[in-house]
């Protein structure tokens, strides 16, 4: 078996494991640990109400931006979620608001309907595993890595995961694109040149202040 293949065998094994792992997360501990994620984002990022921030509709278990994003809306930002245009191909982010025209895509996941396409400068990304680098795992399809190469400038992305989903690491590839930030239910986590470093959401709407 060549390097890439078991390296390939050996994500889609990891991939497996952790959705049966967060499958195995109790209705109170997602409430709970959710809860602290939606704290940190909101308080921990103010400068997104000015942003237009694009997110995923939540799926199979993730993390729901949903609460942080009706936030985030009221202060004023513009939101806006993925839409799979081809394989292959960088995701498009297309404008949602509640209330908006929705249809399911290829994914059974909504997309808007025919809404206007917007240009993001920041990102929320779901996160299947992460590792203390700031790579992240997904479900394997690439998009969001191919997206994030794609955009010049490139947004401001933060990945969101329940602690749980760490591993010390993805072994990432050329193509693997770490996250500046990593928020999970104990902290907010900075990607510095060695390593994700934890942050206090204090510290972290300072260091953000400027954007």
């Amino acid at each position: 078996m060549s390097h890439s293949s078991a390296h390939q065998d050996w994500k889609q094994q990891q991939r497996i494991r952790l959705r049966q792992l967060r499958r195995q997360i109790t209705e109170a501990q997602r409430s709970r640990w959710s809860a602290s994620i939606t704290n940190a984002l909101t308080q921990g990022f103010p400068m997104l109400a000015r942003q237009r921030i694009g997110f995923y509709w939540p799926h199979k278990g993730e993390y729901d931006p949903l609460p942080a994003m009706y936030f985030f809306r009221i202060q004023g930002a513009q939101l806006a979620l993925p839409e799979v245009v081809a394989k292959c191909q960088p995701l498009r982010f297309i404008e949602w608001w509640p209330g908006a025209p929705m249809k399911k895509d290829a994914y059974g996941i909504p997309v808007p309907d025919n809404t206007d396409e917007i240009a993001i400068n920041a990102v929320i990304i779901p996160i299947l595993g992460f590792d203390g680098q700031g790579y992240r795992l997904g479900y394997g399809s690439g998009y969001f890595d191919r997206t994030l190469a794609a955009m010049n400038p490139r947004p401001l992305s933060i990945g969101v995961a329940f602690e749980i989903l760490r591993l010390p690491t993805i072994h990432p590839q050329q193509y693997d694109i770490a996250m500046d930030y990593v928020v999970t239910e104990q902290s907010i986590f900075y990607r510095a040149d060695h390593g994700l470093q934890p942050l206090s959401i204090t510290d972290c709407a300072l260091r953000n202040a400027a954007r």
